[in-house]
């Protein structure tokens, strides 16, 4: 072999060897196409947004022909595919629609086989929320610092390094391919210099990346801003200057982004400043922002999670309902209340929050978290789908404006830490837009456009993911049993947490109460009396200690422990059922992935591997710690 063909080899064998190391990283995310060079696309419109259409069919799709049509006929965002003999023609309303077309063609493509279809989304809101810091750190993140490397972001030039545009931009394709079309970019617990010149400068730079995409920029909002910078004496938003000083900067804000979608508030709620602390309500606070806002078509959305002061001895689950329902009706057209999916946080399993209920003159979205902060973080395999799924039996999606879904994303190589951690960003975007779909589907979808296509591997690892939820919760807090976790950083079991110089609805025994009889927090009409906060026939079925669904027993009763369940067996026996299930069940993962080994590349096989390696240490301790701790508190062995 002469030295120009070795060269020619060895060059051959290192973009080879190249491309495959990068594709099976996990940067790839879903989006792993094969690159085929072969359609040729037309469209009598041209920009942006279809150029990317246009370019992402013209590499990946496997037609001969593709034609993108606006057919004004067709809801907003909505699209339809009319294939036929090697050729396809995508119609859409709009250009977005077009390049949702286009993802779910290659959708198709990679999944059941293209074919005809049409399409749109059940809401018009489907949000990421960041909690990402100014810092670069995520609050409740787990898979590296934040995409918005704000250092590297120059607002002057509007202008970003090479690496945050990369990573960007196949953020946006991630979030098109799904139908994301907008993302807050910040915490929740925000800092007032996100409003800040400097920083609303790069602001503008990343909307600039994301609006091709179809992506609104949304921020979230210190509502002492005015007051934080400098420039106000006060943050009461009765304060004409106050009142002022949000115009101009909203009005700021929409001449450096004409698209901007509006402001997502934390206001009195967890030492967050808000309208409470000049004594007006939420509906004064979020109306005076809203005014600033309507001109410019922006929206806020105004979040009910909301506890403490006001409600002191209250039990904590209620407090959201005792704040807004007074005030329902009394906020501005285009202000919307965004509430967690349960009652407390995010917890393994909660019933729905009676806020769906109770909240009938105000628009309202529903806030999930796809980030696993109480269900094992990155290191646990535990698909949510089924969980969102179990929302949606309660509360019906026509009820909802919108979704948000606080976000798993990081700069990990594989954007979400875990690589199984990625479905929850997938299904979190796939029921964003169709939340009739059901869980099994978008798991077998993920599956067979992130790994393969072998049916073996598809069905076993999807009866998996179904299943780790479930599981989760067994080797958690199962029963009903909530917020037993360590404190701060929810990590680890901690059943007899307290500190004195906590608030005790931060505590686990506050949730347990557990003693001598039994376990539970009474929340029927002889407690709490939370269930009245629930329309019928919940209400009356979740006050009942035989009709209660066991699954939220330990929710709503305190119980004895030699209670018989329906199976004939005591709590306490039941209680150790579950716990050690749930063992069995995470030990029977790496069974179910050793058999698969040959289906997956290395990196991600290790990668996967090790972390169940330790799901099943953290297993074994959840179930340990509690089943010690609860069993001493029955005293008996």
């Amino acid at each position: 072999m002469n030295k120009t063909i070795r060269f020619l080899f060895l060059l051959a064998f290192a973009l080879t060897y190249c491309s495959i190391s990068r594709a099976e990283d996990g940067s790839d995310l879903w989006l792993r196409y094969n690159l085929v060079n072969k359609t040729q696309v037309s469209c009598e419109v041209n920009s942006s947004t279809i150029d990317i259409a246009k370019r992402e069919l013209e590499q990946f799709c496997s037609l001969d022909r593709v034609e993108l049509i606006i057919d004004k006929r067709l809801p907003n965002d909505g699209f339809r595919i009319k294939a036929e003999n090697e050729a396809a023609e995508i119609r859409a309303s709009r250009e977005t629609g077009l390049l949702y077309g286009t993802y779910a063609l290659l959708r198709q493509q990679e999944t059941t086989g293209v074919r005809n279809m049409k399409s749109a989304p059940r809401f018009s809101l489907r949000l990421l929320n960041h909690w990402d810091n100014l810092n670069g750190s995520i609050e409740r993140g787990y898979a590296g610092k934040s995409l918005w490397k704000w250092e590297e972001i120059d607002g002057h030039t509007k202008k970003m390094s090479e690496g945050v545009e990369r990573r960007v931009t196949q953020y946006c394709q991630a979030n098109a391919s799904l139908g994301i079309n907008g993302s807050v970019l910040n915490n929740v617990n925000a800092s007032p210099k996100m409003l800040s010149n400097e920083y609303l400068a790069k602001v503008a730079v990343l909307a600039d990346a994301m609006r091709p995409y179809g992506i609104r920029t949304f921020l979230s909002i210190n509502f002492a801003s005015p007051k934080a910078l400098g420039d106000t004496d006060t943050a009461d938003p009765l304060d004409p200057k106050v009142r002022q000083w949000w115009k101009e900067k909203v009005d700021e804000i929409y001449r450096k982004i004409p698209d901007f979608g509006g402001f997502l508030v934390k206001a009195n709620s967890e030492g967050q400043p808000g309208p409470g602390d000049y004594k007006r309500t939420h509906a004064e606070g979020a109306n005076m922002l809203a005014e600033a806002l309507e001109a410019h078509g922006g929206i806020v959305m105004w979040r009910s999670f909301v506890y403490g002061a006001n409600h002191k001895g209250e039990d904590r689950v209620k407090q959201a309902v005792s704040e807004f329902k007074p005030m329902d009706g009394l906020f501005h057209k285009n202000v919307i209340l965004q509430s967690k999916n349960g009652p407390l946080d995010f917890q393994p399993r909660e019933p729905y929050a009676p806020i769906f209920d109770n909240i009938k003159r105000t628009p309202q979205m529903v806030e999930l978290q796809i980030t696993q902060e109480y269900l094992g973080q990155s290191k646990h395999l535990v698909y949510l789908a089924p969980m969102w799924k179990e929302f949606f039996c309660f509360v019906r999606p026509d009820r909802l404006c919108g979704i948000a879904g606080v976000a798993n994303i990081g700069d990990d190589t594989n954007y979400c830490g875990h690589p199984f951690s990625q479905a929850n960003w997938y299904a979190f975007g796939r029921l964003s837009w169709d939340p009739s779909l059901s869980s099994e589907e978008i798991s077998k979808e993920w599956l067979m456009q992130t790994f393969t296509k072998e049916e073996h591997f598809v069905a076993s690892l999807s009866r998996l993911m179904e299943g780790s939820r479930e599981d989760c919760v067994d080797y958690m807090m199962p029963l009903g049993l909530h917020h037993i976790f360590k404190f701060d950083h929810h990590y680890g079991p901690e059943p007899d947490g307290f500190k004195a110089e906590y608030p005790i609805e931060w505590c686990p025994v506050y949730y347990h109460k557990a003693d001598a009889q039994g376990v539970g927090f009474e929340r029927t009409e002889k407690g709490s009396d939370a269930v009245a906060q629930y329309r019928n026939p919940y209400r009356k079925r979740y006050n009942s200690l035989r009709k209660c669904p066991e699954e939220y027993l330990l929710w709503f009763h305190h119980v004895d422990w030699d209670y018989r369940m329906r199976n004939g067996k005591t709590l306490w026996e039941n209680l150790v059922a579950h716990y050690d299930r749930g063992v069995r069940q995470v030990k029977d993962y790496r069974d179910i992935w050793q058999q698969v080994k040959n289906q997956v590349d290395t990196q991600r096989w290790q990668e996967v591997d090790q972390l169940l390696e330790v799901q099943y240490d953290n297993a074994q301790e959840w179930r340990d710690v509690c089943l010690e701790y609860f069993g001493k508190m029955r005293q008996q062995p």
